[in-house]
């Protein structure tokens, strides 16, 4: 369904079941496509959601040139990453945004021990960039 640049597309309606989790992946979440170059023609976004279940822990990874825009659902994500050489640790809450910049390593944790975590992401790319990596430092 991808799109030629500048060809007009739709309006798409993707409803919950139609989700896809064909789209890049890090182990210890599994994300699920909704808005892509390939599911609905997008040019210039996507969109879709990352569950985590409890007590769990991303692989370190970017996002390439893609800047993300994370929007917390349920459950208390923690969100690792190096400032100036520092760790730092950002735990999120329901109704709580992210923005992570184009190329900035982190990891998600999910420190519950019976909650899962849930979160709507955007990206500026038409697919999920995701670039796993051996560790932070």
């Amino acid at each position: 369904m991808t799109a030629s640049p500048g060809e007009q597309v739709p309006l798409r309606h993707v409803r919950r079941g139609d989700v896809s989790a064909s789209t890049a992946q890090s182990e210890g979440m599994h994300r699920f496509a909704a808005i892509s170059g390939a599911l609905t023609g997008a040019q210039k976004i996507w969109m879709g959601e990352t569950h985590m279940a409890p007590a769990s822990a991303s692989a370190v990874h970017h996002h390439g040139d893609s800047e993300t825009g994370i929007y917390v659902v349920s459950g208390h994500p923690t969100f690792v990453f190096f400032d100036d050489g520092v760790e730092q640790r950002v735990q999120a809450s329901p109704g709580d945004y992210v923005f992570v910049p184009a190329f900035v390593a982190h990891q998600e944790l999910n420190t519950s021990s019976d909650e899962p975590a849930l979160v709507v992401l955007a990206r500026s790319s038409q697919e999920a960039i995701v670039v796993n990596l051996p560790g932070l430092a």
